[in-house]
Protein backbone atom coordinates (compact mmCIF):
# COMPACT_ATOMS: atom_id res chain seq x y z
CA UNK A 1 0.00 0.00 0.00
CA UNK A 2 1.43 3.03 -0.93
CA UNK A 3 1.00 6.25 0.84
CA UNK A 4 -1.96 8.36 0.35
CA UNK A 5 0.00 11.85 1.13
CA UNK A 6 3.25 13.42 -0.78
CA UNK A 7 6.74 13.23 1.01
CA UNK A 8 6.26 17.19 1.19
CA UNK A 9 2.82 16.52 2.95
CA UNK A 10 3.71 13.88 5.36
CA UNK A 11 6.77 15.50 6.25
CA UNK A 12 4.62 18.53 7.20
CA UNK A 13 1.98 16.35 9.29
CA UNK A 14 4.82 14.63 11.25
CA UNK A 15 6.28 18.13 11.94
CA UNK A 16 3.11 19.05 13.33
CA UNK A 17 3.18 16.28 16.21
CA UNK A 18 3.92 17.68 19.39
CA UNK A 19 5.89 16.36 22.12
CA UNK A 20 4.06 18.04 25.22
CA UNK A 21 1.13 19.85 25.70
CA UNK A 22 -1.09 16.65 24.17
CA UNK A 23 -4.24 16.55 24.00
CA UNK A 24 -3.95 13.26 25.97
CA UNK A 25 -1.34 15.27 28.29
CA UNK A 26 -4.20 18.08 29.00
CA UNK A 27 -7.04 15.59 29.94
CA UNK A 28 -4.70 13.72 32.75
CA UNK A 29 -3.57 17.31 34.04
CA UNK A 30 -7.35 18.66 34.09
CA UNK A 31 -8.46 15.59 36.13
CA UNK A 32 -5.69 15.89 38.47
CA UNK A 33 -5.90 19.49 39.20
CA UNK A 34 -9.30 19.90 39.58
CA UNK A 35 -8.72 17.11 42.43
CA UNK A 36 -6.87 19.44 43.98
CA UNK A 37 -3.15 17.79 43.38
CA UNK A 38 -0.42 20.19 42.17
CA UNK A 39 2.85 18.98 40.14
CA UNK A 40 5.26 20.41 38.28
CA UNK A 41 5.26 20.12 33.81
CA UNK A 42 8.24 18.30 31.84
CA UNK A 43 10.74 17.34 34.33
CA UNK A 44 14.07 19.19 33.01
CA UNK A 45 16.93 17.27 33.58
CA UNK A 46 15.19 14.38 34.97
CA UNK A 47 15.42 10.83 32.74
CA UNK A 48 12.85 11.24 30.33
CA UNK A 49 11.64 14.52 30.96
CA UNK A 50 8.67 13.12 32.82
CA UNK A 51 5.34 14.65 31.57
CA UNK A 52 4.23 15.44 35.37
CA UNK A 53 6.37 15.68 38.40
CA UNK A 54 4.94 15.29 42.10
CA UNK A 55 8.45 16.82 43.54
CA UNK A 56 7.38 16.40 47.11
CA UNK A 57 6.17 13.03 46.66
CA UNK A 58 8.65 12.11 44.50
CA UNK A 59 6.66 10.77 42.06
CA UNK A 60 6.11 11.13 37.84
CA UNK A 61 4.07 10.86 35.41
CA UNK A 62 4.21 10.01 31.77
CA UNK A 63 1.09 10.02 29.48
CA UNK A 64 2.37 7.89 26.80
CA UNK A 65 1.16 7.99 23.41
CA UNK A 66 -0.40 4.51 22.08
CA UNK A 67 1.44 4.78 18.49
CA UNK A 68 4.92 6.34 19.43
CA UNK A 69 5.28 3.71 22.60
CA UNK A 70 3.70 0.89 20.58
CA UNK A 71 1.19 0.05 23.51
CA UNK A 72 -0.96 -3.28 22.87
CA UNK A 73 -4.18 -1.93 22.40
CA UNK A 74 -5.79 -1.35 18.78
CA UNK A 75 -4.02 2.50 18.67
CA UNK A 76 -0.88 0.90 19.32
CA UNK A 77 -0.70 -1.59 16.67
CA UNK A 78 -0.82 -0.27 13.28
CA UNK A 79 2.78 -0.14 11.33
CA UNK A 80 3.21 2.01 8.93
CA UNK A 81 2.93 0.73 5.43
CA UNK A 82 5.90 3.07 3.92
CA UNK A 83 9.72 2.98 5.32
CA UNK A 84 8.76 0.50 7.46
CA UNK A 85 12.12 -0.50 9.02
CA UNK A 86 12.42 3.18 9.86
CA UNK A 87 9.34 3.31 11.86
CA UNK A 88 9.88 0.08 13.38
CA UNK A 89 13.47 0.92 14.46
CA UNK A 90 12.07 4.30 15.75
CA UNK A 91 9.19 2.63 17.70
CA UNK A 92 11.02 0.12 19.37
CA UNK A 93 13.96 2.44 20.52
CA UNK A 94 11.07 4.77 21.90
CA UNK A 95 10.48 1.46 23.90
CA UNK A 96 13.55 0.53 25.25
CA UNK A 97 14.39 4.64 26.07
CA UNK A 98 11.23 3.96 28.61
CA UNK A 99 12.82 1.21 29.55
CA UNK A 100 15.90 2.68 31.03
CA UNK A 101 14.42 6.06 31.92
CA UNK A 102 11.58 4.46 34.27
CA UNK A 103 14.94 2.61 35.77
CA UNK A 104 17.00 5.14 36.43
CA UNK A 105 14.24 7.28 37.74
CA UNK A 106 13.25 4.74 40.01
CA UNK A 107 17.01 3.84 40.90
CA UNK A 108 17.08 7.87 42.39
CA UNK A 109 14.02 6.77 43.99
CA UNK A 110 11.13 8.23 42.49
CA UNK A 111 8.10 6.54 41.85
CA UNK A 112 7.20 6.09 38.29
CA UNK A 113 3.33 6.03 36.91
CA UNK A 114 2.41 5.67 33.72
CA UNK A 115 -0.65 6.16 31.43
CA UNK A 116 -1.66 5.63 27.55
CA UNK A 117 -3.23 7.68 25.75
CA UNK A 118 -5.92 4.99 25.07
CA UNK A 119 -6.88 5.24 28.80
CA UNK A 120 -7.66 9.16 28.13
CA UNK A 121 -10.08 9.04 25.85
CA UNK A 122 -12.84 7.84 28.44
CA UNK A 123 -13.13 9.91 31.35
CA UNK A 124 -13.88 7.16 33.92
CA UNK A 125 -11.02 4.56 32.49
CA UNK A 126 -8.89 7.63 32.85
CA UNK A 127 -9.82 7.91 36.48
CA UNK A 128 -9.65 4.03 37.00
CA UNK A 129 -6.11 4.07 35.83
CA UNK A 130 -5.48 7.04 37.83
CA UNK A 131 -6.51 5.59 40.63
CA UNK A 132 -2.98 4.09 42.03
CA UNK A 133 -1.07 7.70 41.86
CA UNK A 134 -4.22 9.21 43.03
CA UNK A 135 -3.90 6.58 45.87
CA UNK A 136 -0.07 6.85 46.97
CA UNK A 137 -0.34 11.09 46.49
CA UNK A 138 -3.14 11.43 48.98
CA UNK A 139 -1.30 8.45 50.93
CA UNK A 140 1.79 10.93 50.84
CA UNK A 141 -0.02 13.80 51.65
CA UNK A 142 -1.18 12.57 54.56
CA UNK A 143 2.08 11.32 56.26
CA UNK A 144 3.26 15.04 56.16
Amino acid sequence: MTDVHTSAQRSYNMSRIRGVHTAPEMRVRKLLHGMGLRYRLHGKGMPGKPDLVFPRARAVLFVHGCFWHMHRCKYGKPVPATNTTFWAEKRRSNVERDKRNRAALKADGWRVFEIWECHSRDPEKLITKLDPLIRFLRAYSTCL
